[in-house]
């Protein structure tokens, strides 16, 4: 499938530029065939991939993608590794999608926790690939769709189940957590309240604090099930 060598000309309808993304991943075939997949949308334009972990590291950051997919299982350093030295060790600041065969419950709550945007399995159709993409750049938090009752039972097992009568949030805690619930931003959430984003982390943080939580997608969890 060929793409446009001169990038100016993938740009969307409304004109703005391309959503730019990076792959790792240690199968040049599926790097191949997955960014043939993301660019046949004009929404997304790949500017480079690699083929570890660490190959990664060193090669984004100066493309400055505005999404980067990363493979779980890799040889050297893992998917999980990987992550967390971007959200770490590098100034990219970009939305992290873990793209994997893993079905795995551990694999999912670990890459949350590691600061994943998005967790999705590789046999997704590509049409649902890019419009998970695009949810991710608008500031959501993806899961596929398949993997979402595992995320709920993996919240409700006994081990890990929040005495819910025992938490006491305050007004403001109790606006943004359904923010969260709602899918919304920190910059989102600010402009709707009415205070500045470092409060609204200093808030998010408090309540995570609070319920026993790790991630703001494990509250806006707790949250639903609340209702």
């Amino acid at each position: 499938m060929s793409t446009p060598s001169n990038p100016t000309s993938e740009l969307t309808s409304g004109g703005a530029s391309p959503t730019k993304v990076f792959l790792i991943d240690d199968h040049a075939l599926f790097r191949k065939g997955v960014g043939q997949m993301i660019e046949a949308d004009p929404a997304f334009r790949v500017v480079g991939e690699a083929a570890s972990g660490s190959e990664g590291l060193l090669l984004a950051p100066p493309l400055q993608p505005d999404v980067v997919l990363i493979d779980l299982n890799m040889k050297g350093l893992n998917g999980i590794e990987t992550l967390r030295r971007f959200k770490t060790e590098s100034s990219l600041q970009a939305r992290f999608v873990v793209l994997t065969v893993s079905d795995a419950e551990d694999d999912l709550l670990e890459a949350l926790r590691a600061g994943a945007d998005g967790y999705l399995l590789k046999d997704m159709e590509p049409e649902d690939l890019c419009a998970s993409l695009k949810k991710v750049i608008s500031g959501m938090t993806v899961i596929q769709d398949s993997l979402t009752e595992v995320l709920k039972q993996a919240l409700l097992e006994p081990r890990t189940r929040k005495a819910d009568d025992d938490v006491a949030l305050t007004d403001r805690e109790q606006e943004i957590l359904q923010c969260l619930a709602d899918g919304l931003n920190n910059k989102t959430i600010a402009r709707k309240l009415g205070i500045s984003d470092t409060t609204v982390k200093v808030h998010i943080k408090h309540l995570l604090s609070k319920l026993k939580l790790t991630s703001r997608l494990e509250a806006a969890v707790w949250a639903h099930r609340k209702k």
